[in-house]
């Protein structure tokens, strides 16, 4: 009689874990969709009623009948390539150097007093402020846009890491000491363990950044890409050109978000976002 008892108590509460992750999952994707189909209703009602004229406020129909025409011509595609390859090169080359040297001024105390003052002085400075320097250094094309995408990404990369690596408790290297840790194994079995969650946050932040630059870069340095699509559509005051250019950007942006929110599934990350 008791055992019966205490599985009709246990039997609750096993299942409702799988009904609350199931609910979630659901609203997640029903509550997204519902906000996207009441904005898209706004600007229906809005073109409808003549709110803004035609030429200011493009109607979804225009958008979708140009955003056809551009996928039959293959501009949209050839200007999305040349801004993904961009943003790629631009983004790996910031991680690639700023990572490390975050983690050098975080081990190293008077380093950090030194070189953090100036870090900072360039991170407040806007990427947009290099524009003129980088058509004059590197004209017009691909490498003053990636040099801005550069600019833009590594500043906050190399701070981010720094701090996180500032905070990690000292125990950790006492300890690593008494194994007798040389500083690569620090590093490898240390460090980074310790600071992936952070790491991953601040890649996802920076590139955030990154994918504003290169739409402003395009504009004013190169000859393709997202950003001069938007460009060479308000020179032609073509705005249902822009708006689905716009659509195309944060579409992609939220994309490549997405791949670098899996990475917080990792074993070895997945820890940071669960404490």
């Amino acid at each position: 009689m008791r055992a019966a008892i205490h599985e009709k108590k246990v039997l609750p509460v096993q299942i409702k874990p799988l009904q609350t992750r199931k609910t979630v999952k659901y609203h997640n994707f029903i509550l997204p969709v519902i906000v996207v189909f009441c904005l898209l209703f706004i600007w229906y009602i809005l073109c409808v009623f003549h709110v803004f004229p035609a030429y200011a406020l493009p109607s979804p129909g225009a958008v979708l009948k140009s955003l056809r025409e551009e996928l039959v011509a293959g501009r949209l595609v050839n200007d999305a390539i040349a801004s993904l390859w961009r943003i790629a090169v631009g983004f790996v080359l910031a991680a690639g150097l700023g990572i490390p040297v975050g983690l050098w001024l975080g081990h190293h105390g008077f380093a950090r007093k030194a070189f953090v003052p100036l870090l900072n002085f360039f991170r407040f400075l806007s990427p947009l402020a290099w524009i003129p320097f980088a058509i004059l250094w590197f004209h017009i094309g691909d490498k003053p846009a990636i040099f801005l995408i550069f600019m833009a990404s590594f500043f906050p990369l190399a701070l981010s890491t720094m701090s996180s690596v500032a905070n990690i408790p000292s125990i950790y290297f006492r300890v690593a000491h008494d194994y007798n840790y040389k500083s690569i194994e620090i590093i490898t079995r240390v460090t980074l363990p310790a600071i992936l969650p952070q790491i991953v946050t601040a890649l996802r932040l920076s590139y955030g950044i990154a994918w504003v630059v290169i739409v402003a870069a395009e504009m004013v340095g190169c000859q393709d890409g997202l950003g001069y699509g938007i460009w060479e559509a308000r020179n032609g005051l073509r705005l249902d050109i822009a708006v689905f250019y716009m659509i195309v950007i944060g579409a992609l942006g939220m994309a490549i978000d997405r791949l670098f929110a899996q990475l917080t599934k990792l074993p070895n990350i997945r820890w940071g976002y669960e404490r």
